[in-house]
């Protein structure tokens, strides 16, 4: 036992001594930079590239063995060596191989590490890369390029018993990349990335088995290549990490991540905050041959820093299963969730189609019922409308399909605080076309538009519906820029519509516009037993911008229209129509009132004025005259056969010279204006008795024209009450003029029946017909 330790210890130190004299001698008789002209050749013929080694070749031994080079740069056939930038340079290489594995006749990669890489990458103006020539030659001599690289009787795999050589087992303990650096230069698109502080990490590197790999660094974007220009804040910084555990299949080249893990802080040029993304996936496959890809239980959580978005980060997470066709160019988003904060829901599916062009998408979405309202809120776009539970109630199912630039939701169900619509949509991402045929049960828009003013606070609030009509929401009418460039084509069909306080049934709405020129082709609806329809034009290529609107109302019943517009009982009974056309300009209420032109006519059909019997006023007027009262029985309402008035509008101001009012055996006549600015107004109407088979009432002939006059003037905010009243100057002057027509009458009577007798002698004396000529004179001479 004694002899056998002693052998071996002797066989150690014999070794030892080999190893240390092995070591001395490499060291000293055998230079490593004769091997830097082998190694430039070899990397000449295989890839193309010229490489310039200005560093040293280096050995390293026990405890293991290794070779590290400094200072190295490449550069393709094309470049000018030493006078352009290179195409990839580092500071430090190194490979180590285990030295225990050695002594077992295999070779076993301890560590491979890269110090300071940089690599630039450019595509030129006609869309090629600096890189495609070099990957297509070593494509060509990837074979020559294993026999020239491997090992004397070194082989890929263990060597089986009896033949020599080593055995080379890959499975590199350390892999480490530091410091690195990718540019990348478009030159057509005119942009340029930067991967910096680029560094790997992977331990137990193998082809065979899963092993753990970390990356980091930081994206950073330009929008300019000039190199002063770059100096400014880049267009985007991000700091990205990647984890996962990776299995090489080299042979079949199918690759596949486990436990993803992707993670990037950026920040935007202009925009405060970081925006926060979160990949994670349970597995990732790539066949690179196929060229497919596949995820499964994706998953991405944003965290949005934008001054759109509020003023807190916006939290959003998204669920997904991906898979797609890289030679085919399409990809499926399947099991589609995207949730968010106030009850967001969206789930669906997506088909994408031309992945490298722009890719058209088609699938189907289900939006669960949310409330919109704090979503608007935290945009700071909720406007001002009159119930407080609008927006509460969105619920959407819908196919969609689209491209970059537009989407269009074909066949869509909505449903809106209780109201449900259906049809199509489709909009341009730029927002510049907007395109929907839809069709729906019913829908109060009072509900989303701002509340009308409290009463008192508003003029006019004593005439019915005038509070209602002016309520006014502040700035603008309409977005008059967005309006300008929108191409707009529409169909609208309703059940019902409020508006206004107002109900239409069975509304039909057409609009389209281009070039600045927004048409309401056709408003068509049921309204009050009657009907309403409107057509009209919005032209934005004028500063300010012109409105037209030809309204036309027919058979509508007056006193319901009446009630809804004044929320109390109507005054008016009959069928009311109009027609007429309007013009205006402006973008502000104010603006369209001061600049009102127009002509409107209007008519009241079969009608009646409530509580009040003009007729038996008048009648009982005339009798008081003639010293006489009236014994009829009077019917409580003034029933008329037609009323109309043709108003003329002017710069805001209503003008009216034709107010008729037919009653039987009456006429009601007279004139008036109405500034629409100062809501000023007045009327000045006059009633007679006219000789009718349906007289109201029968006065001495000598009365019948005479005319009862009332005049009405004042402030729409003014008191109803005080608007009319009797106009006794009118009247007096009336009166006067009749008595005056009276006096004359019977002035020239008796005058004549006086000169009756001297007449006839002045015929016998002056001729035939001389006084039938002086009595003429005197007639006209009274009269």
């Amino acid at each position: 036992m004694r002899r056998l330790l002693s052998t071996l210890l002797a066989a150690i130190g014999i070794l030892a001594v080999l190893a240390v004299a092995a070591v001395v001698y490499v060291t000293t008789f055998f230079d490593p930079e004769d091997l830097k002209p082998r190694l430039i050749e070899v990397v000449r013929e295989q890839s193309g590239l010229e490489l310039a080694l200005e560093g040293p070749l280096t050995w390293s031994f026990y405890p293991r063995l290794g070779v590290g080079v400094e200072k190295a740069e490449a550069w393709l056939p094309e470049q000018t060596v030493s006078e352009e930038t290179s195409f990839v340079a580092f500071r430090r290489a190194e490979v180590s191989l285990a030295f225990t594995p050695l002594l077992r006749g295999e070779i076993a990669i301890d560590g491979m590490t890269l110090d300071g890489m940089r690599l630039n990458l450019e595509r030129d103006e006609a869309g090629r890369g600096n890189w495609e020539a070099l990957m297509e030659r070593l494509a060509e001599r990837s074979e020559a390029a294993e026999e020239v690289l491997a090992p004397a009787g070194a082989s890929a795999g263990p060597v089986p018993d009896g033949q020599g050589g080593l055995a080379v087992a890959l499975n590199i303990a350390n892999v480490q990349v530091r410091d690195g650096e990718v540019s990348y230069r478009d030159l057509g698109a005119g942009h340029e990335l930067r991967l910096e502080s680029l560094g790997i990490t992977g331990s137990n590197v193998n082809p065979r088995s899963a092993f753990p790999i970390r990356t980091s660094f930081r994206l950073v974007g330009h929008d300019d290549l000039d190199p002063e220009a770059q100096e400014n804040t880049p267009r985007l910084t991000s700091d990205v990490s990647l984890e996962g555990r990776v299995t090489l299949g080299l042979a079949e080249r199918r690759y596949r991540l486990e436990n993803l893990a992707l993670t990037t802080t950026s920040r935007l040029a202009a925009v405060e905050g970081e925006q926060k993304l979160v990949l994670k996936g349970s597995e990732l496959h790539l066949d690179a041959i196929e060229r497919r890809l596949h995820l499964a239980e994706g998953s991405l959580d944003a965290t949005l820093n934008h001054p759109a978005l509020g003023d807190s980060p916006l939290p959003l997470s998204l669920a997904f299963a991906l898979e797609a066709d890289l030679l085919e160019e399409t990809a499926h988003l399947r099991d589609l969730v995207l949730s968010g904060e106030h009850g967001l829901s969206l789930n669906g599916n997506l088909n994408v189609d031309h992945l490298l062009e722009a890719p058209p998408h088609e699938g189907q979405l289900r939006l669960a019922a949310f409330s919109l309202r704090p979503w608007l809120e935290r945009f700071d776009s909720l406007p001002a409308m009159a119930d407080d539970e609008a927006l509460t109630e969105v619920v959407l199912t819908t196919p969609v399909r689209g491209d970059m630039s537009r989407l269009e939701l074909a066949g869509l169900t909505l449903t809106l605080d209780g109201s449900t619509f259906t049809g199509q949509l489709s909009a341009g991402l730029d927002g510049r076309a907007l395109d929907f045929d839809l069709q729906g049960d019913r829908l109060d828009l009072d509900a989303y538009l701002p509340p009308a003013e409290p009463a008192g606070e508003r003029a006019a609030a004593g005439l019915p519906g005038i509070t209602r009509a002016h309520a006014e929401a502040p700035g603008a009418l309409v977005p008059a820029e967005w309006l300008a460039e929108l191409a707009l084509a529409g169909e609208l069909r309703l059940g019902g519509l409020g508006l206004a306080g107002l109900e239409f049934r069975d509304v039909g709405l057409t609009l389209e516009g281009a070039d600045g020129r927004q048409r309401l082709s056709r408003f068509e609806a049921g309204f009050y037993e009657g009907s309403l329809a409107a057509s009209g034009e919005l032209d934005l290529t004028r500063d300010p911008i012109h409105w037209r609107l030809a309204p036309r109302i027919e058979r509508v019943r007056a006193d319901e229209l009446l009630k809804a517009l004044g929320d109390e009982e109507a005054a008016l009974r009959g069928r009311f129509s109009a027609d007429g056309e309007l013009t205006s300009r402006g973008n502000s209420w104010p603006d369209l009132r001061r600049h009102l032109d127009g002509r409107v006519e209007a008519r009241i059909d079969d009608g009646a004025i409530l509580d009040v019997n003009v007729s038996r006023e008048l009648c009982t007027a005339v009798a008081a005259l003639e010293g006489r009262e009236t014994s009829r029985d009077w019917h409580p309402d003034t029933r008329f056969e037609e009323a109309g008035a043709t108003f003329v509008i002017r710069d805001g101001t209503l003008n009216s010279e034709d107010l008729l009012v037919v009653i039987p055996g009456i006429e009601l006549g007279g004139e008036g204006w109405l500034d629409l600015i100062s809501e000023r107004f007045e009327l000045r109407a006059a009633a007679r008795v006219v000789d009718t088979a349906d007289a109201a009432c029968r006065v001495n002939p000598r009365l019948e024209r005479l005319p009862f006059p009332v005049r009405c003037e004042g402030s729409l905010s003014g008191d109803s009450a005080e608007w009319c009243r009797f106009d006794r100057e009118a009247f007096q002057s009336a009166i006067g003029e009749a008595l005056r027509d009276e006096l004359g009458r019977r002035v020239g009577e008796e005058a004549e029946r006086r000169l009756e007798g001297t007449l006839e002698r002045l015929d016998e004396r002056l001729g035939e017909g001389s006084g039938r000529e002086l009595r003429d004179a005197l007639r006209g001479l009274l009269n």
